[in-house]
């Protein structure tokens, strides 16, 4: 049984708070269309949704802001999703898609989808899945053979992330153009983005969402331990497989798009699994929202804190998540077990 903190909230107070998170995700998203470096009328926003607008506000919501927006909501919902399997999964509190080297594989599986064949943008998201797949694969097969200490899947995935990111440097060293804005992709970010560039991913995302959600039952026996969930009749390898595969779609999807963003996968499930309780179901759907909530009020804060000069997503958020960090690494250390 896992050993994290758990919330008594019943059902009524679980989706209450869902409620409540998809209430914020309404009211962030309406917050970045309007503010920024030329702030916009809530109402010309409404009227540039509705097809109602004209003129170059209406350009700036629709070409500029909206897409920005999708790319936030899609790839906070998908990080933070992969973070609550990553960590449910391997039973590791610490474990986040960032950390065990899933979001930098995906990066070098793009960086050569780029590189050697520079028109197929739409095959980078599963370009991208198989790269994160490859990551969490190895990450976990090292660590296996290591010892099953929680540090050391840890330690594992910073020396592949170390791996995959000197080869990313490679791909670009030889194919300067493979990645365009490549300081912008290391760093993660949803600038210039387009409704194109993010329909491809849009559907891996969803469909692995669903396929997740519908798994949801299964991640609730594998928390109890893989002897007990074999006993129940599961076969516990390939279920761990599959929902490992998810999560590498979900990464690799929005690592394609969104760049290397990280501590997504790690803040936001231990927030709502403190708040909701281990219930995978809801987890996944708080954490969907959670996410998408912060990297579209990151996104808000990157463009305002120093306007008209913008701040990278990336950098925000790992101002953000790196202490949240550090503290989960000293509660560990002290056998507080985490959330």
């Amino acid at each position: 049984m896992s050993s994290w903190r758990t919330s008594s909230v019943g059902n009524k107070g679980r989706y209450g708070l869902i409620a409540v998170l998809a209430g914020l995700v309404l009211l962030s998203g309406v917050a970045n269309l309007a503010f920024g470096a030329v702030p916009i009328p809530t109402r010309e926003v409404i009227a540039a949704l509705l097809g109602r607008g004209e003129g170059a506000q209406t350009a700036i919501v629709l070409y500029a802001r909206l897409p920005r927006l999708c790319g936030c909501l899609l790839a906070g919902a998908a990080l933070a999703c992969a973070g609550v399997i990553i960590q449910g999964v391997l039973n590791n509190p610490l474990a986040a898609p960032n950390v065990i080297g899933v979001n930098s594989g995906a990066g070098l599986a793009t960086a050569l989808c780029c590189a050697l064949a520079p028109g197929a943008v739409r095959w980078t998201p599963f370009a991208a899945f198989l790269g994160a797949l490859a990551g969490v694969l190895l990450v976990l097969f090292i660590a296996e053979r290591a010892g099953a200490a929680r540090i050391t899947l840890v330690l594992a995935g910073v020396a592949m992330s170390s791996i995959f990111s000197a080869g990313i440097d490679a791909v670009v060293t030889f194919v300067p153009d493979a990645l365009a804005g490549y300081t912008d992709f290391r760093i993660g970010g949803v600038k210039n983005l387009s409704m194109a560039r993010l329909a491809p991913a849009f559907w891996v995302i969803v469909v692995a969402l669903i396929l997740a959600l519908s798994l949801s039952n299964e991640l609730d026996l594998l928390l109890l331990g893989r002897e007990t969930a074999q006993s129940l009749g599961l076969q516990a390898k390939w279920l761990r497989l599959a929902l490992l595969m998810l999560a590498a779609a979900l990464a690799g999807a929005a690592v394609s798009f969104a760049g290397l963003l990280g501590f997504v996968g790690l803040l936001v499930p231990h927030i709502m699994r403190r708040l909701l309780g281990e219930e995978s179901f809801p987890l996944l759907i708080s954490s969907a929202l959670g996410g998408a909530v912060l990297l579209t009020v990151c996104d808000l804060v990157s463009r305002l804190i120093f306007s008209p000069f913008e701040l990278p997503l990336g950098v925000v958020l790992s101002l953000v998540g790196g202490p949240f960090f550090i503290w989960l690494l000293l509660r560990q250390r002290r056998g507080g077990g985490g959330f």
